[in-house]
């Protein structure tokens, strides 16, 4: 049997326009498409909830639950969503990186101390405000954690600002407020005595890191490692993406109601400016 979306690249030529502004939205979202309805989906793609269900019944599903019922299943089951099995055998560049980023996720999860995740999301949902420090190779990172926790509770800020200097932003932070500092290998000197003023001032702070960082581990409330391991030169980000998108999550669950609300908010602010292009 054909996964979605082979067969919406098999049928997309013979959809209708309105058809194709789903399919189009699908290939971009394809990994959240679980966490849709069918409501949200049409009015995310902009169009009718009708033509949801008539775009999903011509690829052979008799309503739109049984698809989300089918990549849960296959989610569930570690198999991948989309089929490119063939691409990942052998001892080629891909299928030895695809290996070591399977193991850095593997690691991390393993890793993960699920009480102390509990604290985190916790603390992310009822700071005051929160604030998301990341520097060099932890920047990107950094911003789109402050980026995904946004959208489901407001005042979230990134530090520094491009050219500024930590010092007027610390001096308003308080015990009320929470501070994730994004801290991977070849650190600026500046993180660690930014955590130890943050540890004296009993700031609470989460560490986002890879797991040989130690020498700062200490200085933090909370830990998240992720490793950055690599079949060459460039350390990989993949299991820290994960990392962020999974605290994201976790966090809009936390919030359901107020951050689904929220995000709804946002998208029509998106609409009401026409600020991002329509699919």
């Amino acid at each position: 049997m054909k996964q979605l979306d082979e067969r919406l690249k098999s049928h997309y030529p013979q959809l209708s326009p309105q058809e194709q502004r789903i399919a189009d939205f699908v290939f971009d979202h394809f990994d959240d498409l679980i966490s849709y309805n069918s409501a949200e989906l049409a009015r995310l793609s902009g169009v009718s909830k009708a033509t949801v269900s008539r775009l999903f019944k011509r690829l052979g599903y008799e309503k739109y639950k049984d698809m989300r019922d089918e990549l849960r299943t296959l989610r569930q089951s570690g198999m991948p969503l989309t089929d490119n099995r063939d691409a990942v055998q052998g001892n080629t560049l891909l299928a030895r990186h695809y290996k070591q980023e399977m193991a850095n996720l593997t690691q991390w999860v393993n890793r993960l101390d699920t009480a102390q995740f509990g604290e985190i999301i916790q603390a992310l949902a009822q700071g005051k405000r929160v604030f998301v420090v990341g520097m060099r190779n932890a920047y990107p990172v950094a911003l789109h954690l402050r980026q995904q926790l946004v959208q489901a509770r407001s005042q979230v800020y990134l530090l520094p600002q491009p050219g500024q200097t930590l010092a007027e932003e610390l001096v308003d932070i308080t015990p009320q407020d929470v501070v994730v500092v994004v801290a991977f290998r070849r650190r600026p000197r500046i993180i660690k005595p930014l955590l130890q003023q943050l540890q004296q001032d009993n700031i609470p702070v989460l560490l986002i890191c890879e797991p040989q960082a130690q020498g700062v581990m200490a200085l933090s409330r909370w830990q998240l490692c992720a490793s950055l391991d690599s079949v060459s030169a460039f350390d990989s980000y993949g299991s820290a993406m994960s990392v962020v998108n999974l605290l994201a999550n976790a966090l809009l669950h936390e919030l359901l109601s107020q951050g689904r609300q929220r995000i709804h908010q946002i998208a029509d602010l998106y609409q009401h400016m026409d600020e991002l292009e329509q699919r």
